[in-house]
Formats: C-alpha cells, sequence, structure tokens
C-alpha cells in the first residue's frame, strides 16, 4: 500500500512538472510572438500564433485575450478580416470595456461596402447592407463615447440615416454619454 502510494504521488508530482513546463514553454512563445510582432516579423509571429492557438488553454485568461487581440490586429493589418473579426469579438465579449476592439470590429463589419461612409438619396433594402451596419454600429457607438472622434460620429449618423432609423439616431447622445461610463484603452496581462 505504501509503495503503490508512493508510486501515485511520484507520477502526480512527474505530471504537474510536466505540465507547468508547457504552460510556460506556450507564455515563452507568446513573449516570442509579441516580439516579433513589434520588430515586423510577420512570418514569424504568423508561425508562433499557430503553435499558440493549439495551447492557448495554457495561459492564463488576460494573457490569452491579449493574445487574441494581437493577432487580431495582425490578421487585420495583413487585409485577413475574415480571421480578424472572430478574434476582436473574443476579446469584445471577455473585455466589453476595451474600445479598440470595439473600434476595429465596427470598421472590420464594414469593409465590404466601401461607399458605408457615403449618404443614401432613401433608406437602403440591401438586406446585408442592413444586417453589417447593425453589427457595425454598437461597436462604433462604444468607441465613439469612449474616444470621440468626428469621423466616426459622421459615419454613425450616416448609417443610420441609410438604414432609416431615425429613432436609433436621436437617442445617439444619450447612448453615447452611457457608454462613456467605462472605458479601457490597454489590455493588461
Amino acid at each position: 500500500m505504501f509503495r503503490k502510494l508512493v508510486v501515485a504521488v511520484f507520477l502526480l508530482v512527474n505530471v504537474s512538472a510536466l505540465y507547468a513546463q508547457t504552460a510556460e514553454d506556450t507564455y515563452n512563445k507568446y513573449l516570442d510572438f509579441n516580439l516579433a510582432r513589434l520588430q515586423g516579423e510577420q512570418d514569424k509571429a504568423m508561425d508562433l500564433s499557430r503553435q499558440i492557438m493549439q495551447d492557448t488553454a495554457k495561459l492564463s485568461a488576460k494573457v490569452k485575450i491579449n493574445f487574441f487581440n494581437s493577432l487580431a490586429k495582425l490578421y487585420e493589418d495583413d487585409n485577413q478580416s475574415v480571421n480578424a473579426i472572430p478574434l476582436y469579438e473574443r476579446v469584445v465579449a471577455a473585455e466589453p470595456d476595451y474600445y479598440v476592439a470595439h473600434r476595429a470590429l465596427g470598421y472590420l463589419y464594414l469593409k465590404n461596402f466601401p461607399d458605408a461612409n457615403k449618404p443614401l438619396n432613401s433608406p437602403s433594402t440591401d438586406v446585408d447592407y442592413i444586417k453589417a451596419v447593425k453589427k457595425a454600429l454598437p461597436q462604433l457607438e462604444k468607441a465613439q463615447a469612449c474616444d470621440a472622434d468626428d469621423n466616426t460620429l459622421a459615419l454613425i449618423k450616416t448609417l443610420y440615416k441609410n438604414i432609416g432609423d431615425a429613432a436609433r439616431l436621436s437617442g445617439l447622445d444619450k447612448r453615447l454619454k452611457a457608454l462613456q461610463v467605462k472605458c479601457e484603452d490597454i489590455l493588461i496581462d
């Protein structure tokens, strides 16, 4: 019996050490990923990101969100919005007050509509356009509330007019004031 207990403790200690080593390795890859990204080594950063994505469960929640945000930005800069959007959505879900990701999402949702910022003579009936605008507006509003920008405000107003939503447009100032209460501009890991 004593021998089985000693073997069990030995195995538990070794498995724990192996897991700690793996978590540390994943975190070190995350640090290398950030360094490569900051040094403009996009290919290396992408290679490291693929390795990290397999082991994100071994990262702390805050580090994981930072990684998703950094990888989303990397994809966005490489015109891979299809890959960036789900990552930004994870960031916003975990950190709803981080307005930088909201701004990115808002503009990425509209990316397939290059003339989205142009006023229309009458409300749009394009179902895909309306769907994209309705996804983008809450994101853009959070960004505008936290970091006021004349271009973003003009875009928001134009989008409401383009989809014929006068009621939401008239309540914009009130919503922006309410959204200003909590704003984060930096993610901390």
